[in-house]
């Protein structure tokens, strides 16, 4: 209560009151007048008592109203009362209700701060600028999936592009292409040979290229083929294609050598417009005549067995939206030699682009993506190492096995190699003896716990080019801007992010595990996104241990500096230093752009 609201009221009332006041003691002066003249006779006491009535009347009546002035007085000031008392008890409850909020908001940051405190901090591991490729070898499925949804989410995080050519047929970058939907990219998943028919990848390529792509097509079930052999095959297509003329498709290529090896009735392909009678008599006097022709006619024959299974090819192309995650892979239904042959058809082919294609600005902004490249020819793997390295597109192989032709080529020229766990014994003795015996590399309890949770993979691609239909391209930015951002998507869009969620909540895979020795029975037993990454310095060969969980980026103590710049960082006076449980991913630690949210970085 206020005391000096209390004063207004009563001097607001003795205000009110003031005349009724004097009219009720006037009257009783005047009862008493009217007394004494009554009993001094000066009256008679008939007109005393008719005097007194009135009087006495108005006195009480003005005394009545001055008790109900003070009765509202009271009843006011008790009203104002009761509702300070409410304004009161409302104010408690607001303070109680407050600093149980804070109580329990506190805990809560006690509990994470806890937890923070608790877990190991993840750095990056970079490869150097000059680096152009990396070669990974050995690994599982459920380990080149985590792999290449790491990659691919820091590639398109940092506004570049990324084209995954999957020839596992184990649909690995099924993640990463949930992570591009929910991040607001688009992007582009081709199903072999189903959507061979919407492949427009070599359409617009020269006579001289497509032949050259076509022969080496030709080549995947010849592993004895020699360089003559091909260039053989390659003049045979040449000739085929000046009959054609520009544009030719593939089921006219495999028509003209259809007469060429004179194989079935050329009547059928006259009638349905693959061949004109021009080219049909044009074909038949290519190569002369005697023994010279029945080896074009073999050849022939052998070539139109292997092209015949690229007919469908581009027969039915329509114009794709733009993408930044494009997908081509390979049908686990379909059968193993027409997906080699599929295989080395869009490598070819995509070798061809790259040549043609000027060398881009930023090494990486493009990022090519060959897994199970051990499936392809060794003179296919060169030509496109040599294409992404000219062109400066980052190149990342996986092989499952080493082979002799993988041996050869892993670590060639400017490529950093990594090493996934290797099951077969004689791999993991030719590892050990690329990196060195002597290193020791200690390995976290948290990716020993994560791997065997998901150790399985069962998933299928789903084609978003059939039909003609694009991904939902026509989504407006509206609608976008209320997906979350890369923390959320990873954690919501892969089983990886699941899987680590509910184990970070154990406290006993917060800490270190275990160190081991590079030997060839260690590295049979590493987990499934362990990583191995080496690659030769001014200072020696340099061996780090990584974690391609891609769960990882999600962590309060992750950042995407590497261990020596983020201490070389600290250690510097008067450098701003960035609080990781902030923003993982430090400005200047990190990629150029500023926001977490990649969605609209380009």
């Amino acid at each position: 209560m206020d005391p000096a609201w209390i004063r207004r009221e009563r001097l607001q009332e003795d205000l009110l009151n003031r005349p009724v006041k004097t009219v009720g003691i006037l009257m009783v002066l005047f009862s008493v007048l009217i007394l004494v003249l009554g009993f001094t006779e000066v009256i008679g006491w008939s007109f005393a008592a008719i005097g007194l009535v009135v009087t006495g009347g108005v006195a009480l009546v003005c005394g009545y109203v001055v008790r109900q002035g003070e009765r509202a007085l009271w009843s006011r000031i008790r009203e104002q009362e009761a509702r300070a008392e409410r304004r009161r008890e409302t104010r408690e409850k607001k303070l109680y209700d407050a600093q149980e909020d804070h109580a329990e908001r506190y805990r809560e940051w006690a509990a994470k701060k806890e937890l923070y405190d608790k877990q190991l901090t993840w750095y990056a591991v970079a490869i150097p600028d000059e680096i152009d490729r990396i070669d990974v070898a050995g690994g599982t499925l459920p380990g080149w999936s985590a792999l290449i949804t790491l990659l691919g989410a820091t590639r398109l995080y940092s506004g570049g592009h990324l084209t995954v050519l999957d020839l596992s047929e184990g649909a690995i970058a099924k993640d990463l292409i949930e992570l591009a939907r929910r991040g607001g990219d688009d992007p582009l998943v081709w199903v072999l040979p189903v959507d061979l028919p919407r492949l427009d990848l070599g359409a617009t390529l020269p006579p001289e290229a497509f032949a050259d792509v076509l022969a080496h097509v030709v080549s995947v079930s010849e592993e004895h083929r020699t360089t003559r052999d091909l260039s053989f095959d390659n003049a045979i297509l040449e000739r085929v294609l000046e009959v054609l003329g520009e544009n030719a498709r593939i089921n006219q290529v495999t028509a003209a050598l259809r007469a060429l090896a004179q194989v079935g009735d050329p009547r059928d392909d006259l009638r349905s417009g693959l061949l004109t009678a021009t080219q049909l008599e044009r074909i038949g006097t290519l190569f002369g005549r005697g023994v010279t022709d029945r080896v074009v006619i073999e050849r022939a024959w052998a070539l139109e067995s292997q092209l015949r299974k690229l007919e469908a090819l581009g027969s039915e192309a329509v114009r794709l939206p733009h993408a930044r995650l494009r997908v081509v892979s390979m049908d686990r239904q379909a059968g193993v030699f027409g997906n080699r042959v599929l295989g080395t058809y869009v490598a070819t082919a995509l070798t061809h682009v790259l040549r043609q294609s000027p060398a881009s600005e930023r090494p990486w902004y493009h990022t090519i993506i060959v897994a199970g490249a051990d499936k392809l020819r060794g003179d296919v793997l060169d030509r496109l190492m040599d294409a992404c390295e000219t062109s400066q597109t980052g190149l990342v192989l996986t092989y499952r096995s080493l082979t002799p032709t993988v041996r050869e080529r892993l670590g060639r020229g400017h490529a950093a190699v990594a090493f996934m766990r290797l099951g077969n014994a004689e791999d993991a003795r030719v590892a050990s003896e690329h990196m060195g015996t002597e290193h020791r590399l200690e390995l976290a309890q948290l990716t020993e716990t994560i791997s065997p949770a998901v150790d399985g993979l069962n998933g299928t691609y789903i084609s978003t080019v059939r039909d003609g239909a694009a991904p939902a391209g026509a989504e407006s930015e509206e609608e976008r801007s209320d997906e979350g951002g890369l923390r959320e998507g990873i954690t919501e869009s892969t089983e990886w992010g699941r899987s680590a969620t509910k184990a970070m909540g154990e406290e006993r895979v917060l800490h270190r595990s275990r160190e081991f020795l590079v030997e060839p029975h260690q590295l049979q037993q590493l987990p499934t996104t362990s990583v191995i990454v080496t690659h030769a310095t001014a200072e020696g060969r340099q061996v780090r241990l990584a974690d391609a969980n891609p769960a990882i980026l999600t962590f309060p103590k992750t950042t995407l500096g590497e261990f020596e710049e983020v201490r070389r960082v600290m250690l510097t006076p008067g450098t701003p230093k960035s609080d990781p449980e902030e923003d993982p991913f430090p400005p200047n630690l990190g990629p150029p752009p500023e926001r977490l949210d990649w969605r609209r970085t380009h």
